[in-house]
């Protein structure tokens, strides 16, 4: 994809603290302000907390000092993600008739990247027999949970968009990363010799 295709940021942050939020409300891109509680900003404040998850799970790789080619490429991947989840917080907080051309989003080539990393990782995997825990290392469970974190953003989105409308790739992406933090869940485990805890109904 052309690295050039969507704006590069126009920012200049000098200063942590404003106050102009100290009154429970902010400005979405183009000026409106709403409530800090708004399903809107709930909705890529979540994304927000989503993207620093994804980022504990490369750390968690990186920390490892593994030396494989794929643990590599996930990385790699897990970046790329960081930076599409900020395209689609800048997504959610643009009202439809505030978007310009060249403003980052995500895109349906966005999630075919996705689905093509969900393939390559999931072609070597066992298949399940049962539903699968969190467990195994300490990674798996990383990605677990961002895995779950997911899934409330989705939900959250979706919410989003039965009162205002958005662009339904958002929807689209967020369930095919869902399932992406699944595949990379169970393929840490698998690269490192870890057995996959199975849920069993009748443990006792």
């Amino acid at each position: 994809m052309n690295k050039k295709k969507y704006n590069s940021p126009n920012i200049s942050i000098s200063k942590v603290y404003t106050k102009t939020g100290d009154r429970g409300h902010t400005q979405l891109v183009g000026g409106k302000k709403i409530s800090k509680s708004d399903l809107r900003i709930c909705s890529y404040g979540e994304i927000d907390e989503l993207n620093s998850y994804v980022g504990g799970c490369r750390q968690m790789i990186i920390d490892s000092k593994v030396e494989n080619d794929d643990l590599h490429r996930i990385s790699d991947i897990l970046y790329r993600v960081q930076n599409e989840l900020f395209n689609v917080g800048n997504m959610l907080a643009t009202l439809d008739e505030d978007i310009k051309k060249g403003m980052p989003q995500v895109e349906n080539s966005h999630i075919d990247n996705l689905e093509k990393d969900i393939d390559y990782f999931n072609s070597n995997l066992p298949a399940l027999k049962s539903f699968v825990l969190p467990g195994g290392s300490l990674t798996n469970v990383w990605f677990h949970i961002t895995r779950t974190l997911c899934r409330k953003c989705e939900r959250t989105v979706v919410a989003l968009s039965k009162k205002e409308k958005i662009d339904v790739v958002i929807i689209k992406y967020l369930n095919r990363l869902s399932d992406a933090l699944f595949v990379w869940s169970r393929w840490i485990n698998f690269i490192n010799s870890k057995d996959e805890v199975l849920w069993n109904p009748n443990e006792k």
